[in-house]
């Protein structure tokens, strides 16, 4: 079976975050590394080239294929800040309701500024998240 093109690359997060550019979107990555490092206690780890990552989790579907996936993150891509909430936001209405401007896709949050939600309710999203994915796979710092 093929392996998941988004691995853990030893890259340095710092580096990585200084390097964002413009100033106000690096400003905000660091802001969000800040805030995922207080919520899930975990030290980041560069998955692929350009996402951030907290934790990570083992999963083995019915199929067989096994794997390891970051348990949340976040890539400041150029046109939007990406969150990765795993398993997803079907069950987290009642928090993004009250998050403030932002667009879904399936297990990603776009914001385009992080002046444009509220960070507490942002920080329930990701526990939230983190404590459903643990209810299928078990979280675990890498």
């Amino acid at each position: 079976m093929p392996e998941n093109k988004t691995m853990p690359t030893g890259a340095s997060v710092s580096a990585f975050l200084d390097a964002v550019t413009p100033e106000r979107k690096r400003e905000d990555a660091q802001a969000l590394d800040a805030l995922f490092r207080e919520v899930t206690g975990y030290v980041p780890q560069m998955w692929g080239p350009s996402i951030v990552g907290y934790g990570a989790y083992d999963y083995v579907y019915d199929s067989g294929r096994t794997g390891r996936f970051l348990a949340t993150g976040f890539s400041p891509r150029k046109a939007n800040l990406v969150l990765y909430i795993m398993p997803g936001y079907d069950a987290a209405n009642p928090i993004l309701d009250r998050l403030g401007k932002h667009r879904l896709g399936k297990s990603c949050l776009y914001i385009n500024k992080l002046a444009d939600v509220d960070r507490g309710v942002l920080a329930q999203l990701i526990r939230h998240g983190l404590d459903r994915l643990a209810g299928y796979w078990p979280v675990h710092p890498i």
